[in-house]
């Protein structure tokens, strides 16, 4: 695939921002958006009107947004290599660091990468074990995989079956990876809704894990509202078998039978109701964490991991419909939230949608303890806008450790990876970017970076339907991100990049 050298900034015609428009209504009258919970769910899409498609073909033939599949970036950007996906066929999710390896999450298992060459990454192991959507950390010699689709039993060989059974199993899976080639399944924990996602709260002798998941509709029996808490898990870690939930702290406590999160549409039309949270990134040198959690974003203390407690809670009822993911500066006085909107299956990247939603919320930490408070300063996203035919949305990301700095690099599904800096948080202006034209000119198919991480001196991306992505970016304001190098990255575990 040839690689084009670019900075052009994509623009669309005006026809497709009345289009676009359109969707945005769909949207907003279609309620609360939701993360895809199944891995079909995540391959479906559908063709879009004849204009559309017109629309699409001319704005390739005419170069103002790439061709189906071609690459790409901006000339501080190299595309060092592609892996396609290999046995484990489904969708590529997360992506966990330690050494010298790369795990990557699939809804069909794990796949292990030596990367020790990052031009060159090496399949060590592909661990086959369905269950969307197989959030993935790891700390150690343990790894651990989120599962939150119904199955018929807690093993590697279990098959989808409906919620309403009473035999189905959703949770989090524990495996030893101390033989990287050979990854043994040791543990499981069921836990109530499944698990969406999972962050880590390491300790010498244990971790903790935070169980984040949410209530898409009435089907689980075990997460009907008020789902307003998460799972606290102690694993041992000379004894992982031991594993077990110590501990539901309500988030969201209030009067009624949905608690006290946003109550979501009509109230708040467009808006998610709260039923738990989507994912949780924790700074433990701070004691502090950040919820994303559907209609709210909240701030809360973690010096006690089984027993945190929230320090402020924030709605944005205007431009933000799910709130997604949540990212800490070094300094801990900024948290960047997304919002995923559409659930991360819509071409929300237009001009019909604009620049408030679909997009980053940046915000300021402000006063000191228990009188923090989170105060939005502005949004970000990128302005290449995208196909019809193309999801794309705010989604994974990371910081990039340059001291004095504050600089990530973020998924946009098939919107691509984008670097941007946020040092001042009312004026984020993006610095680089990679990413490929749009799978289909006819039909809207799910695909593109789920993640994008920065990890010793390289981004990682991990395409949903493409493969596993290495890129590296050479430009004055990250270059001293080099310099860093960490043993271990669990993004949802911030580490402490000049502390550590």
């Amino acid at each position: 695939m040839t690689l084009l050298h670019t900075t052009r900034v994509r623009r669309r015609p005006l026809g497709v921002a009345v289009a676009a428009a359109g969707l945005l209504a769909t949207l907003l009258a279609a309620g609360p958006a939701v993360a895809t919970p199944d891995p079909g769910d995540v391959a479906t899409g559908g063709k879009v009107s004849s204009s559309q498609a017109a629309d699409t073909r001319s704005a390739i033939a005419s170069g103002e947004i790439p061709g189906v599949d071609e690459v790409v970036h901006s000339d501080n950007i190299e595309h060092l290599t592609n892996i396609p996906k290999d046995a484990l066929a489904g969708t590529n999710s997360d992506l966990a660091f330690q050494g010298k390896y790369a795990f990557a999450g699939n809804y069909d298992g794990f796949r292990i990468f030596d990367i020790s060459d990052p031009r060159d990454p090496k399949t060590v192991a592909q661990v086959l074990c369905p269950g969307s959507q197989n959030d993935i950390s790891v700390s150690g010699n343990l790894l651990f995989l989120s599962t939150d689709s119904s199955r018929s039993d807690n093993s590697c060989n279990s098959v989808s079956q409906p919620a309403t059974e009473k035999s189905s199993w959703e949770g989090m899976k524990i495996f030893d990876i101390s033989d990287k080639r050979s990854p043994k399944y040791v543990a499981a924990v069921e836990t109530a809704c499944g698990s969406h996602t999972h962050t880590l709260v390491p300790e010498r002798r244990n971790v903790y894990i935070y169980v984040s998941s949410y209530a898409p509709n009435a089907a689980f029996p075990d997460c009907r509202p008020p789902h307003d808490g998460i799972s606290v898990i102690k694993v041992p870690r000379k004894a992982p078998e031991k594993a077990a939930i110590v501990n539901f702290p309500v988030l969201f406590p209030g009067e009624g039978p949905d608690g006290g999160g946003n109550p979501g549409s009509p109230t708040n039309p467009g808006v998610s109701k709260t039923t738990g949270c989507h994912d949780i990134t924790v700074l433990p040198s701070r004691d502090l964490a950040a919820g994303a959690c559907m209609g709210d974003g909240i701030l809360f203390d973690i010096e006690d991991p089984e027993h945190p407690r929230v320090i402020d809670q924030v709605q944005d009822n205007v431009n933000f419909a799910f709130w997604h993911s949540a990212t800490f500066n070094q300094r801990a006085d900024k948290v960047v939230f997304t919002d995923e909107l559409g659930g991360g299956g819509a071409a929300t990247c237009n001009a019909g949608i604009g620049p408030n939603r679909g997009a980053d919320g940046i915000y300021d930490i402000v006063g000191k303890g228990d009188r923090r408070k989170l105060v939005f300063r502005s949004y970000y996203k990128i302005d290449r806008h995208q196909a019809d035919t193309e999801n794309c949305v705010a989604h994974n990301g990371s910081l990039i450790p340059v001291k004095g700095r504050d600089i990530m690099v973020q998924a946009w599904y098939q919107g691509g990876v984008s670097v941007w800096d946020f040092t001042n948080s009312s004026k984020p202006k993006e610095i680089a970017y990679f990413e490929r034209g749009p799978l289909s000119e006819t039909t809207i198919t799910t695909g593109g970076a789920w993640s994008a991480y920065y990890y010793n001196g390289y981004i990682y991306s991990n395409d949903i339907a493409k493969g596993f992505d290495v890129l590296k970016i050479s430009d004055r304001r990250t270059d001293p991100g080099r310099r860093v190098q960490v043993h271990e990255l669990n993004v949802q575990t911030q580490p402490d990049y000049f502390n550590d």
